[in-house]
């Protein structure tokens, strides 16, 4: 009669259970999961070729030494690199450990054993071998392993992700810091320029020929140029520790290095090959990292609904036992026993609906967060391509500012030196002329740091030329 009753429920079960396991998302494409298609093209057409990247040697295309000796120290010391490295190498243990599921497990076992009772003396000596087992009739062990090669896989892309981060911020810094490193020297130029001056204000002074307050304009003038020198000295300190950190070195390993050639700022014209959007989707480790995290979701609610199939596990022994030593080995002494047992819960108060339901809103959890990471790269790469571009133009319009600031320094210091103008004119081309220079070679370090942005936000080396 039981057998009767069984028969039917374990039907059913079996086929609600292969039901549900063909259910959850088949992978294969990562289109499968965005909710909404990517654009054809990017928004900033000027500075980009439409073509995919090439390859992650972006740096070297600045032609820069300091600079690729920097990734290169970066890449054998960053800390945040080496700990994602050996989260990667857990990962992978993860996915052996989950492969062992397909062997057997043997163990050995050797023992003596004496005892008393009612008068009498037994016990004895004993030695075998055991093992248990548990076949993958369901698939169950396919599915660990599965889920746990997608979480190393995400791993790989968070390795990924934290290199290409740290070469953005290596070159951002650096850029940063060769910026702050020519306005110091613009600066001890412009000081030069004004201390020349002031003593053509105090000779004309002497001479009669201009009041004191000439000299006083033209000395507070050299002071203010003056103090930007410590608040220029303290970011440049402060690039060359951010430098160092990202390198796992202290400022004292790199200073020498990045003394040399300060004034130079990298060549900021770039010809951009940002590819497609839809090519993010191969080329960012964070999308590629949001994909494995629904990949292993998915294989979890795989799992979850394995739990409604029946368990078979084997388990057998075979050794000797005697009462001495010298009788282990001799006829009769042999003992095995093999036990296969199929194991079924039939009801477990709903637990398994609510496993496999928390495991289904965890897999939606991911193809939501999928679709963020995605809609933040397309945003990313658009707003980076735009400052850019944008920067270059400014750049354009800042040299001629530049210029002209300077021939209004020439024009009105020359008009003083003959009487013709007033010195308020010449404080103020002195004025003017600094901050635009500083307003140019500002603009084009962030045209730097906008293309440390982009290769950062393409998920590797933009293809720059």
């Amino acid at each position: 009669m039981r057998k009767i009753i069984l028969s039917p429920i374990l039907s059913l079960l079996l086929i609600g259970g292969t039901t549900a396991i063909s259910a959850y998302p088949q992978t294969g494409s990562e289109h499968h999961y965005l909710r909404a298609p990517l654009p054809e093209n990017w928004g900033v057409a000027e500075a980009n070729a439409q073509t995919l990247p090439a390859d992650d040697t972006w740096w070297s295309g600045f032609g820069d030494s300091t600079l690729d000796s920097l990734i290169a120290l970066g890449e054998s010391n960053n800390f945040d690199l080496a700990m994602a490295a050996r989260r990667a190498d857990e990962a992978l243990q993860g996915v052996r450990s989950a492969s062992a599921a397909y062997f057997p497990a043997v163990g050995a076992t050797a023992g003596w054993q004496r005892s008393r009772t009612d008068g009498i003396i037994a016990g004895g000596y004993s030695l075998g071998l055991h093992a248990s087992w548990e076949p993958d009739i369901f698939g169950k062990v396919r599915a660990r392993v599965k889920q746990s090669g997608h979480n190393y896989d995400a791993s790989r892309a968070e390795y990924t992700a934290a290199m290409v981060s740290m070469c953005a911020q290596i070159a951002s810094a650096y850029f940063d810091l060769r910026t702050a490193q020519a306005q110091r020297e613009v600066a001890n130029e412009h000081i030069g320029r004004q201390q020349h001056i002031v003593d053509i204000a105090k000779a004309r002074h002497e001479a009669g020929l201009a009041s004191a307050l000439d000299v006083a304009q033209a000395l507070t003038v050299l002071y203010t140029t003056q103090s930007s020198l410590p608040l220029l000295d303290t970011q440049i300190a402060a690039d060359i520790n951010a430098i160092a950190t990202l390198c796992g070195l202290y400022a004292a390993d790199i200073r020498p290095m990045l003394e040399k050639g300060y004034a130079v700022q990298p060549d900021w014209h770039r010809i951009v090959n940002a590819g497609v959007p839809a090519e993010l989707l191969r080329r960012r480790p964070d999308i590629a990292q949001a994909e494995a995290q629904i990949e292993a979701a998915a294989a979890a609610l795989g799992i979850a609904r394995k739990d409604y199939l029946p368990t078979l596990s084997i388990s057998g022994a075979v050794g000797t036992a005697a009462t001495h030593p010298d009788g282990l080995f001799k006829d009769g002494s042999l003992t095995w026993s093999v036990a296969p047992t199929l194991s079924w819960t039939v009801f477990d108060g709903l637990a398994r609906r609510a496993g496999v339901a928390s495991a289904r809103d965890e897999m939606e959890a991911m193809v939501a967060d999928y679709n963020s990471v995605v809609h933040n790269a397309v945003q990313e790469v658009e707003n980076a391509l735009t400052s850019y571009t944008n920067q270059l133009r400014r750049i354009d319009i800042l040299d001629n500012v530049v210029e002209q600031s300077r021939l209004s320094l020439d024009l009105s210091l020359d008009q003083y030196k003959q009487g013709l103008s007033p010195f308020t004119n010449v404080v103020d081309a002195q004025l003017s002329y600094l901050e635009n220079t500083n307003s140019v070679l500002a603009a084009r370090g962030d045209a730097l740091v906008s293309l440390a942005t982009l290769y950062r936000a393409l998920g590797g080396g933009t293809g720059t030329m």
